[in-house]
């Protein structure tokens, strides 16, 4: 049997495997969301945000949209992909932020792979999966929320960090939000790319997505806790946190009947299990 990243007999699952959470979690379609939250968080980390506009031109399609896909590609390899897989897409990936180079408002360089920047986006990551998760009802229990953000030190392995520094819960994982928010807020690239989001200039090849992309990047935009989007300047946008929660229950229920063909150019896809794996 072959499976979905075209391995024909799979005895290695890698980082996770079947009974993992992470495998649980990911591959449900509604994850989509939490990528574009998780995208938001991000960009509030000054850093971050500086490093990632002054290293792709986010204005044009094709750069920003290649950076997406790229990031969905790396994701699919990190979370299915055997361990061989996994160590050659860590590899390139460090080896190019390894490369990189940014300045802050102040005229200091740095590099993207200072472990501090690894960190915020490793946790502005992972904690969106889980709170997209919870909120929409996938079918994980608080317990299993940390095995989650526990089983993703795994990941945080693979781009560079040393496990033992990242939050292992999300007890930890609230304790090093609520370290960072002093040093966080949303410069003026952060809230251009956030205005951009909400009318996207998409490839030709991608145009039958400009009606869906922006109701979902509003929804995981409103998903924010409250303080990040006051940092926004924008801490309400019409929106409870009651009504969020609700939509976002709405858009698991739907997207559970929707064919997974739907989902094909963003959601990693679950890689069929051979029988020795099974």
């Amino acid at each position: 049997m072959t499976d979905g990243l075209g391995q024909a007999d799979r005895r290695d699952d890698g980082l996770f495997g079947p009974g993992s959470v992470t495998w649980r979690v990911l591959s449900e379609p509604v994850m989509w969301i939490a990528g574009l939250r998780a995208m938001y968080m991000q960009a509030l980390h000054p850093r971050v945000m500086k490093g990632t506009w002054q290293n792709t031109v986010l204005t044009r399609p094709d750069e920003a949209w290649g950076r997406f896909t790229r990031t969905v590609e790396f994701v699919r390899i990190r979370t299915y992909g055997t361990t061989a897989e996994v160590e050659r897409a860590g590899a390139r990936l460090r080896k190019i932020h390894a490369s990189l180079r940014g300045v802050d408002g102040d005229g200091y360089e740095f590099r993207l792979d200072e472990p501090e920047l690894l960190l915020w986006v490793h946790c502005g990551e992972v904690g969106s999966y889980a709170e997209i998760a919870r909120r929409s009802g996938v079918h994980v229990t608080p317990t299993q929320l940390d095995e989650f953000i526990d089983e993703q030190r795994r990941s945080a392995a693979v781009v560079g960090l040393d496990p033992a520094i990242v939050p292992a819960s999300m007890a930890e994982l609230d304790a090093y939000y609520a370290a960072m928010r002093p040093k966080l807020g949303a410069c003026a690239e952060a809230r251009r790319a956030l205005r951009l989001s909400f009318t996207p200039k998409l490839p030709l090849g991608l145009l039958p997505l400009r009606l869906v992309v922006p109701p979902l990047n509003i929804l995981a935009y409103a998903s924010l806790p409250r303080w990040a989007r006051r940092m926004y300047g924008t801490p309400a946008i019409g929106l409870t946190d009651a009504a969020v929660t609700l939509a976002l229950r709405a858009a698991f229920e739907s997207s559970t009947r929707m064919p997974p063909q739907v989902f094909q150019l963003t959601i990693p896809p679950r890689p069929q299990q051979s029988e020795s794996a099974a």
